[in-house]
């Protein structure tokens, strides 16, 4: 091994060895173990001004070979991932712990996560249930916030329980809630948590394990607000509260930053029967491309379910555009800025319709996807997509229909007037073995990855493509 220089601290890996060699101006050569490597100074430069190689190239003298004490495999693995932006194929035999360690040795931790949750390798048509990821206890999952690099957090009972980008890594978080209900990730360490039997919403640092903030609305009766919904656009935080006697409802709007009051939208105070404004909003959803927020809700009684949906205008305050569900009301609802509609999935038949928002307010009639209506012997229509899922990702429509996950794809067929000639084609997700288990409860959408739930199972379910995969 060549000699430490006596000027540097032997415990931070990093030397100087008295061997020359002559090099051009643009290559490098580095001792990493034992081994050398030789790459450019743009290369070793690629993962920011602050790195160890970095400061390695900033340091570096003709004719010197710098020497670092670390192991030369692992080196050569995060050097093709500086050349390429991809790990090598051969990562797969190394534990990804291992390679993390070795990235913030490095610097270059932040490039790791950039290049292996990046969205754009996520492949829907190629999506395989990866792996499993165990809950501690007996409850099963309520909620699943995934962040935009590929880190999930997950609701079950009381506890929050949060994974890494890598999925190799958990901690969990106990909170003041019997039972969790919404849950939005705010950043990849603070999540807003909600219960609709406990009041306030929460601002909680998993990170550091407690409550930061709790925000409540202030309702007539002054009795507890709940929470129904959260739903969160790049400068603002909404919530749904319902007054603790159901008697009244509302929207509030939060600066996401300073968590401070920016508005209160939708409020109603519920007098006799008035069932529409008694529904208050279980979803909401931001619709960058209108600048609207997209809010709905539904209610089930002796006569079925039926449900509202509204698109309100933040700024004045009013809903500028609303159907009613009566007929076919929706077991679930989603909203795609990238396919221009509003998917749902009707409680009774089960299909998936659209609303195209290019043509928004002139049509609220639903345009339906997939085949004709269901109906049973007697001719009356059959529940199946009573707890049915849908959300969008990109330009896919994801559905959890009982226990089987659908693709929906929209088929490019020319221009469109009325957004009513718009043809979507359905794909059953997965391999053989993967297909079959019980109803699918939620669905999240991270980085390159899919989470999915179940009912009475304690585990997350990671869906990635099956190319590029670690």
């Amino acid at each position: 091994m060549p000699p430490f220089s006596q000027s540097a601290p032997i415990s931070n890996g990093f030397s100087l060895s008295q061997n020359t060699q002559k090099v051009s101006n643009n290559i490098i050569t580095i001792d990493v173990g034992g081994q050398l490597f030789q790459t450019t100074k743009q290369t070793i430069t690629i993962g920011g001004s602050n790195t160890l190689l970095s400061n390695l190239f900033n340091s570096y003298e003709p004719n010197t070979i710098p020497f670092i004490d670390r192991d030369p495999e692992l080196f050569s693995i995060l050097l093709s991932l500086l050349r390429t932006g991809n790990l090598p194929s051969k990562a797969k035999h190394f534990d990804i712990q291992d390679i993390i360690f070795e990235a913030r040795f490095y610097g270059i931790s932040d490039l790791l996560v950039e290049t292996q949750s990046n969205p754009s390798q996520f492949e829907p048509f190629g999506l395989e249930k990866s792996k499993l990821l165990p809950l501690s206890g007996r409850d099963t999952p309520s909620a699943i916030a995934a962040t935009p690099n590929g880190s999930v957090h997950v609701s079950h009972g009381s506890k929050i329980t949060s994974f890494d980008w890598s999925l190799q890594r958990k901690s969990t978080t106990l909170t003041s809630f019997a039972a969790i209900d919404s849950l939005l990730a705010l950043s990849h360490n603070v999540v807003a948590a909600g219960a609709t039997d406990f009041s306030g919403l929460q601002i909680l640092d998993l990170d550091l394990g407690f409550v930061t903030q709790t925000l409540k609305w202030e309702n007539a009766t002054k009795s507890s607000s709940t929470v129904q919904a959260i739903g969160m656009s790049p400068d603002l935080l909404f919530t749904s509260f319902e007054s603790g006697r159901r008697n009244s409802n509302t929207i509030m709007v939060y600066d996401v930053n300073s968590f401070k009051v920016v508005s209160e939208i939708a409020r109603n105070e519920i007098f006799g029967a008035d069932l529409d404004s008694a529904i208050p909003s279980t979803k909401l959803c931001w619709v960058s491309s209108l600048n609207l927020l997209m809010a709905s809700g539904s209610h089930s009684s002796h006569s079925g379910v039926s449900g509202n949906i509204k698109f309100w205008d933040i700024r004045s305050g009013n809903a500028v555009w609303e159907t009613k569900e009566t007929v076919d009301c929706f077991s679930d609802i989603a909203v795609s800025d990238t396919l221009s509609a509003v998917f749902k999935i009707g409680v009774n038949s089960g299909e998936v319709s659209y609303i195209d928002l290019r043509n928004f307010g002139s049509c609220d009639s639903w345009n339906c996807v997939g085949d004709t209506r269901k109906v049973n012997n007697n001719g009356k229509k059959v529940k199946e997509g009573f707890g049915c899922k849908i959300e969008t990702h990109g330009n896919q429509v994801f559905c959890g229909k009982q226990e089987k996950l659908e693709l929906w794809s929209e088929v490019l067929m020319g221009s469109s007037n009325d957004g009513k000639d718009r043809i979507f084609r359905k794909n059953v997700l997965g391999r053989v073995k993967d297909l079959g288990g019980k109803r699918i409860t939620n669905m999240g959408f991270g980085g390159n990855k899919m989470f999915v739930t179940r009912k009475d199972e304690q585990c997350v379910e990671v869906w990635q493509s099956s190319v590029r995969r670690l």
